[in-house]
């Protein structure tokens, strides 16, 4: 039995590495042209440009044919296509779920091996399912915040630009050559659009799609509405990162204020955690009552329900939106 679970698990293991080693060998030619093609649809979708012809654009989900088809039925694929395209993951929604997968299958079997108690093998299994999102999500939101930061010196470079005379889609193509990444890609892509035909107004709010960000929300709306009704782009774009930097400092002032309470929300989740497991390594047969007893492990599951729960609600709390 245990030579079974041992060639299980290598097996496993070995199509873990072979997956993540294929999830990357992705086309950038064709990721480019993809991505040109979308941004066309998108447009034609809000009824902002007729371009005259049918473009086909490339929904694969996975390479598995099967599970490509059954994550085009769903309406959450797109979404979390997008999703992984805004933490600058070009691996395909069906790879990264199957790699969800087969982690959740390693991570119990593995702790099967062990001969652990049945609860903690569910839980291995779990956190290995959702180590992959987890990645993505936090890669996510660090470009995100990356994004926001360098947000103010790109509206400042813009504006120089329309007041030095230049054009705003010039201005457009000098932040995507001379910022920083993730601000020059998203601008280069936006310079791009416009550049290869598509109207500004959908290039624009093909950014805002792309980086779904209050500030970006902000800017594009107010080109918009210049552009329309008239009036001092110049003066629009000072005033839009006078704002976002007076947003950052009110949000730095607000963390500062809420560390203590933000330290106080992170002990209370990991103390009870830490206990048990302090006193089960000091005291074993003190604790074994909680995995060998029905009772206590009803108990056991119940405190996890209400730790969560918990653990929810503190961070509710301590988190201030600016």
């Amino acid at each position: 039995m245990a030579l079974l679970i041992a060639l299980l698990t290598f097996v496993l293991a070995s199509a873990v590495c072979l997956l993540i080693l294929f999830s990357f060998t992705r086309n950038s030619r064709q990721d480019v042209i993809q991505r040109r093609i979308e941004a066309v649809q998108n447009a034609e979708l809000r009824g902002g440009a007729n371009v005259g012809v049918n473009l086909i654009r490339d929904e694969t989900m996975s390479g598995v044919p099967a599970l490509n088809r059954v994550l085009l039925k769903w309406s959450w694929s797109s979404r979390f296509k997008e999703f992984t395209r805004q933490a600058a993951v070009d691996t395909r929604p069906g790879k990264i779920l199957l790699i969800s997968a087969l982690l959740a299958v390693l991570g119990f079997v593995f702790a099967s091996a062990m001969h652990a108690v049945f609860p903690f093998p569910l839980l291995v299994g779990l956190a290995g399912g959702a180590a992959p999102m987890t990645y993505i999500a936090l890669k996510r939101r660090k470009r995100l915040r990356q994004f926001e930061e360098s947000f103010p010196e790109a509206l400042d470079l813009l504006n120089r630009a329309v007041r030095a005379g230049h054009a705003f889609t010039t201005g457009l193509g000098m932040i995507a050559g001379e910022s920083a990444e993730p601000l020059a890609g998203e601008f280069r892509t936006t310079f791009e659009e416009q550049n290869f035909g598509l109207p500004l107004r959908d290039a624009l709010q093909n950014l805002a799609q792309r980086v779904p960000l209050i500030d970006v929300r902000f800017f594009v709306t107010a080109l918009l509405i210049q552009k329309e009704t008239g009036g001092n782009l110049s003066e629009i774009l000072e005033n839009l990162a006078h704002v976002i930097r007076d947003r950052f400092r009110i949000y730095r002032d607000a963390r500062a204020k809420s560390a203590h309470g933000r330290l106080t929300a992170a002990i209370l989740i990991v103390l009870p955690v830490a206990m048990v497991i302090g006193l089960d390594s000091v005291n074993p047969h003190y604790v074994k009552i909680l995995y060998g007893d029905p009772l206590g492990l009803r108990v056991l599951w119940a405190a996890a329900i209400w730790q969560v729960i918990g653990a929810f609600l503190l961070w509710k709390i301590v988190k201030i939106e600016v």
